[in-house]
């Protein structure tokens, strides 16, 4: 046999996670993971370009970058990162915080603009049961 015979033909990506990985979620685990690298990047330089010039490349037009922000932060939070800011301006409601009497402030000014009823339970399970009259 020759050399030629010997060798192996060239595995691309795909063949060499199938062989250092024999688990097959293990192995699309780690393509989501790569393709989510992939819409990441892609994301960050469709970003990128709408707002920096490049020189001799006259851009005609710039492009609404709000769907291509969504998908951006959508997977960076499919990798546990959350895009945002906690303003110091004494409004809770954006970091998450909302005290009690905030909540109760909350529900008051909804209930004089809307007919709603409001239901607060505070012990599980429930149990519902229609009122005899």
């Amino acid at each position: 046999m020759t050399d030629s015979a010997k060798k192996e033909p060239k595995k691309g990506i795909v063949g060499k996670i199938k062989e250092a990985v024999d688990d097959k979620e293990e192995q699309l685990v780690i393509l989501s993971t790569f393709v989510r690298l992939g819409v990441m990047i892609w994301a960050g330089a469709i970003l990128t370009l709408n707002y920096v010039e490049i020189p001799g490349y006259k851009q005609e037009q710039k492009i609404d970058p709000t769907f291509i922000a969504s998908v951006f932060t959508g997977v960076l939070a499919t990798f546990g990162v959350q895009a945002g800011s906690n303003k110091k301006n004494g409004n809770n409601a954006a970091s998450g915080n909302i005290s009690k009497k905030d909540m109760e402030m909350l529900i008051e000014k909804a209930s004089q603009t809307a007919p709603a009823q409001t239901i607060r339970i505070e012990q599980a399970p429930i149990k519902i049961t229609p009122e005899s009259k």
